[in-house]
């Protein structure tokens, strides 16, 4: 485990020089009304990285804007390692990132559709009903609920970043404001089991049209395009998942359509 080295008497002035080897120079705010959230998270991954602190407080705003002046920066936390300024925390996760990243990410639609799946498991539980076919029935429903409350966070961009691939939000622009209300609605009551004649239609029309838009995007225009389906700052690409995302909703107000058909048929 690493010291942390915090100066009030001695502080570093020259970074480039003291950050040497396995000690990093890191310059932060820490005030009376005042602590910088990214300070305390640059300290924490210099430290889990293995490397010695010289944690210098900026306890100021005078302080601050004197450092700021002295190194040419505009924001603080700054980090220095190697003798080399690395910069503030997004720099500093770069710096410590050594993947060769293409920008896709995925964990955030695996991460929801993974609390679907543990939120299903407890309705099952708890409702005494047990593991089975319901079980597979909310897993999809509440996966729509958590979906639609991405998108709900700022349907402005979300609706901005639909328009790049969805056939229908193309040739009627409201469409991609409803979107999200109405995959939410379809969600709610399938978890319900009610208003079927509803949640089954509403699922079937927006599962089916986003299934197709997005196989004509991907496979068809070959078009590398970020998904909309966690909103409208998602890095997550349009793709498999989104596409089995559209055709499980689809295939859900179907099965739940038929569901409700069975017994009038009897």
């Amino acid at each position: 485990m690493t010291d942390t080295l915090t100066h009030s008497g001695r502080l570093p002035t020259n970074p480039a020089r003291d950050s040497t080897g396995q000690t990093a120079v890191l310059y932060r705010m820490v005030m009376p009304d005042h602590l910088c959230p990214y300070g305390l998270k640059s300290k924490w991954l210099l430290e889990r990285e293995g490397y010695e602190v010289i944690d210098h407080w900026l306890t100021t705003r005078e302080e601050t804007d004197a450092f700021k002046d002295r190194h040419g920066v505009k924001t603080t936390p700054q980090t220095w390692i190697g003798g080399e300024r690395i910069g503030g925390y997004d720099a500093l996760r770069d710096h410590f990132d050594t993947s060769e990243s293409d920008g896709k990410n995925y964990a955030p639609v695996l991460r929801l559709f993974a609390v679907g799946a543990l939120m299903a498991l407890a309705i099952s539980l708890a409702t005494g009903m047990g593991i089975g076919l319901r079980t597979f029935e909310w897993f999809i429903s509440v996966s729509m609920v958590l979906l639609a409350m991405q998108k709900l966070s700022d349907v402005e961009s979300f609706s901005t970043m639909f328009l790049n691939y969805d056939l229908l939000a193309r040739r009627w622009v409201p469409y991609g404001y409803i979107y999200p209300y109405a995959e939410a609605a379809a969600g709610i009551l399938m978890t319900a089991g009610a208003l079927v004649w509803l949640s089954a239609p509403i699922a079937m029309i927006i599962g089916g049209i986003g299934a197709v838009s997005v196989f004509k995007a991907v496979y068809i225009d070959k078009r590398e395009l970020k998904c909309a389906c966690m909103g409208g700052d998602s890095n997550v690409p349009l793709g498999a998942i989104s596409l089995t995302e559209n055709v499980m909703m689809f295939g859900m107000g179907l099965w739940m359509a038929i569901k409700a058909l069975i017994p009038l048929a009897g």
